[in-house]
């Protein structure tokens, strides 16, 4: 593909992608905000609709037989998602505050997943047992974060654990609003949303071809496009998302939507896919960028559990953390 059209398709692809999934998520939010959805809930929904060009440009460049690509695209996302989400909230507002059930509840998951996914990466487990053990994580999750106390209570289960499950599923359980811009209809909200992702496929598609394109023809690699200009542009709808909601101090969904983002895009962008394709990384580049991604994700928890939650100096840490992922790439390149 020339230049001359590889360019402009990347630019209006990049354009539709952004602008859709934005739409997208907004109007998931107002959903769950006239349904007064649990803030986890609207944080995990908030990450599906917000991870549509992040898994669909990784599975666009799977499809195109680019597997460094796509692991990129998943890779580099997950990083940006953490730094750009909750550190740069934190240092825009000073603090990205969680209750400490909610922080067991999500942290607990998203390290479990990140670990099960840089294993599979690595080879160390097959793609059957990663998809098992994702399973086991992920079905109770679900079943708690939709069910909440209703299931605790029923199953009886111990002190602890309950008042974990409670406070999790509850917090900003009552975020329901009178606002007129809640008062639409909601078959047509949905409409538009299915809209939104067709939107979203499409503009992923292009978007991936004509950066691989660009890529080959400047000699680019393209596990570096997919870490450096692919995962972080696909990811800024997350990102803008996330500062808005650390800077409405709805520190429960931000962290939400940042890990479930991440776990999204490894489930279904790297454990579906490697049931069919080999996904394996073997260079030393790449084996360091899991472990900058492992390192990104436990400081980004460990900091959000301080006593007073994640400060402007952790958020830079976090931060600093991804600049250094993006300086390792840039070396290696």
């Amino acid at each position: 593909m020339a230049p001359l059209i590889a360019m402009p398709l990347f630019a209006v692809s990049l354009a539709v992608t952004l602008g859709a999934a934005s739409t997208f998520a907004r109007r998931l939010d107002q959903l769950g905000a006239k349904f007064g959805l649990p803030e986890v809930l609207i944080g995990l929904l908030t990450a599906l609709a917000a991870d549509g060009p992040e898994v669909s440009s990784a599975l666009a460049a799977l499809s195109n037989g680019s597997h460094e690509a796509g692991v990129g695209v998943i890779v580099g996302s997950n990083a940006f998602n953490l730094a750009a989400m909750v550190g740069l909230s934190a240092m825009l507002t000073g603090r990205v505050r969680v209750v400490r059930e909610t922080l067991i509840l999500e942290g607990g998951v998203g390290l479990a997943v990140t670990a099960i996914g840089i294993a599979l990466l690595l080879g160390a487990v097959s793609a059957i047992l990663a998809v098992t053990l994702l399973v086991c994580v992920l079905v109770p999750y679900l079943a708690l974060v939709i069910a909440g106390s209703r299931l605790a209570a029923r199953l009886r289960v111990p002190g602890l654990v309950s008042r974990v499950i409670e406070r999790a599923a509850e917090e900003g359980e009552h975020r329901g609003s009178t606002d007129p811009e809640h008062h639409f209809a909601t078959h047509r909200q949905i409409a538009f949303m299915a809209l939104d992702v067709l939107l979203i496929v499409l503009g992923s598609v292009g978007m991936v071809h004509a950066a691989l394109s660009l890529g080959e023809r400047w000699g680019i690699g393209p596990a570096l496009v997919g870490a450096l200009v692919l995962g972080p542009l696909t990811s800024l709808p997350n990102a803008l998302t996330g500062v808005r909601l650390g800077l409405a101090n709805r520190g429960a969904a931000l962290v939400s939507e940042a890990l479930n983002s991440n776990t999204i895009n490894l489930v279904a962008g790297v454990a579906v896919p490697s049931l069919f394709v080999t996904l394996t990384v073997h260079s030393t580049t790449d084996r360091l960028d899991l472990a900058l991604l492992a390192a990104i994700t436990a400081t980004t928890i460990a900091l959000l559990g301080r006593p007073h939650g994640m400060r402007r100096r952790g958020g830079a840490a976090v931060v600093a953390l991804y600049v250094l992922f993006v300086l390792i790439q840039l070396v290696a390149a």
